[in-house]
Order: C-alpha cells, then sequence, then structure tokens
C-alpha cells in the first residue's frame, strides 16, 4: 500500500470504479456545501423568532409591529415573522372600514395556517438531499466495492502466479470506493437528523405562535362586538 498514493489508485482503477469515486466524491461536495447553508439558515431563523417574539411580547402595539415588517424584503420574513404577516395582514384586510366577525376569522386562520406550510417548506428545503446522500451512498460505495473485487480475480486468474501483490492493487481500490461511499454518508447522515429536529422544533414554535397570535385577534374582535 505504500506504493499506491490515493491519486494512483484511482488512476490505475477500471472505468467503473473510478465513475463511483467521482460520483461519490461530487455527492460529498454538494453534501457539505448543503450542510453549511442549512446551518446559517436555521442560525437566522432562531435569532429572528427570538428577537421578533421579544418584540411582540413586550406589549408593543400590533401595528407598529405590522408596519415594521412591512418595510423588510421577503428573504428576511421568516418563522414567527412570516406567520405574523400574514395572519395580521389578513385580519388588517378584513377589518378594513368593516366590522370584521367571528366567522370572518377563520380567513385569518386560513392565512397562519398556509404561512406555516410555507414555512415548513422553507425549513425542509435541501434536507430530502441529505437523506438520499446518507443512504444511498454506502450502497454505491458497495457496488464499487464488489466491482474492483471482481476485476481483482479476474485478473488472478489469468496470472501465472497467484501472490497478494496481484490482487492489493485492485482489492485497494475497492476499499477505497467503500470509504468514499462511507465518507459521504455519515455526515449526510448526522447533519439531516440534527437539522430536521431543529426543524421541527422551529415549525413547531412558530405554530404555536401562531394559535396564539390568532387567540388574540379573536379577544380583539369579540372586545370590539361587545
Amino acid at each position: 500500500m505504500d506504493d499506491f498514493s490515493i491519486i494512483e489508485l484511482f488512476l490505475q482503477a477500471s472505468l467503473v470504479v473510478q465513475a463511483v469515486m467521482v460520483i461519490l466524491l461530487m455527492v460529498s461536495i454538494i453534501s457539505w456545501i448543503v450542510i453549511f447553508e442549512r446551518y446559517f439558515n436555521l442560525n437566522r431563523i432562531k435569532e429572528a423568532n427570538k428577537l421578533f417574539e421579544e418584540q411582540f411580547w413586550s406589549g408593543k402595539d400590533l401595528h407598529e409591529i405590522y408596519i415594521g415588517i412591512e418595510e423588510q424584503s421577503n428573504e428576511e420574513l421568516v418563522g414567527s415573522l412570516r406567520v405574523f404577516k400574514s395572519g395580521f395582514g389578513e385580519f388588517l384586510r378584513l377589518n378594513d372600514g368593516q366590522q370584521i366577525t367571528i366567522e370572518d376569522l377563520e380567513s385569518v386562520n386560513r392565512a397562519i395556517r398556509v404561512s406555516l406550510a410555507r414555512e415548513e417548506e422553507s425549513l425542509m428545503h435541501h434536507l430530502p438531499f441529505l437523506a438520499n446522500a446518507g443512504s444511498v451512498s454506502p450502497y454505491v460505495g458497495l457496488f464499487g466495492t464488489v466491482w474492483g473485487i471482481i476485476n481483482s480475480f479476474q485478473g488472478l486468474s489469468d496470472a501465472t502466479q497467484a501472490t497478494i501483490n496481484a490482487v492489493a492493487p485492485g482489492i485497494s481500490e475497492a476499499l477505497v470506493a467503500t470509504a468514499l461511499g462511507l465518507f459521504a454518508a455519515i455526515p449526510a447522515v448526522v447533519a439531516y437528523n440534527r437539522f430536521a429536529s431543529e426543524s421541527d422544533t422551529q415549525l413547531q414554535q412558530s405554530s404555536i405562535f401562531g394559535e396564539e397570535l390568532a387567540s388574540i385577534l379573536y379577544r380583539q374582535t369579540v372586545k370590539a362586538k361587545s
């Protein structure tokens, strides 16, 4: 093995094993790009939720909060901010120039549910790729391993003398394919489990906020009618 580097093993491998190695390397690179993107995105959402809910529960007028949110770009509207803008915006639309009824609040609840669905879609973005990479990569690497071992024994059958040196290069390239499969799969699986759990937590937090917002708007409507 000392006589062979990873690059030499790759160059001496069969085309099938080379293709497997290239695919696994690309999957690993893309997985790490997704991991970093999801990490920073989730941190941004958590920080935005924390700051917004501190502002919301500080007793500040909801109209002032809504006006401030309207000035923000769509990229900044995440989590509870998105839920508040959708729900309270629909409430203001219904309340524009007319007396809002309890039945009208169903439209507000619908707007909140739609915003939560969009938030879930945003949180789960790219996570299916990590799940697929984590589950498929080991089998792709195993395929390269089996193919490399088959080639090694085929070469051994043509050799005049059966020695370990005759099969060592082929087995080595086969094991490299296995290692690359695990290298691509392990980070993807760990990242998927963590991000899926954190996404569920953030979605649950936004869902609870949506229910609290609907309850506040319901009380305001009842108070206005009485």
